[in-house]
């Protein structure tokens, strides 16, 4: 019997601190919309992370929802993460 593989599911935040409350949900997917979500932040070297249940939440989000008080610290986390990343590099 052969199972079938769990789709892989993808969901890319923005976030403007001059502008936004708490960061957004600018794209989420499934299947080839996730695949194709992920190459254009390979592209753009766009920080990814995998975090099947992070995805999960955000997945039940609207396009152009902030995200859920919830998920303020996993997400404040992650970004300081990511700007640890890029310090010395020019940020765009």
């Amino acid at each position: 019997m052969k199972t079938r593989s769990r789709q892989k599911r993808a969901a890319a935040l923005k976030y403007e601190p001059k502008l936004d409350n708490a960061p957004k949900v600018i794209a989420k997917g499934k299947g080839k919309v996730a695949e194709k979500i992920i190459e254009i932040a390979k592209e753009h070297n766009i920080y990814i992370h995998n975090d099947p249940d992070l995805i999960e939440v955000l997945s039940q989000l609207d396009l152009s929802e902030e995200i859920p008080p919830e998920l303020y610290v996993v997400v404040a986390e992650l970004l300081a993460f990511v700007y640890s990343l890029s310090s010395g590099k020019k940020l765009q």
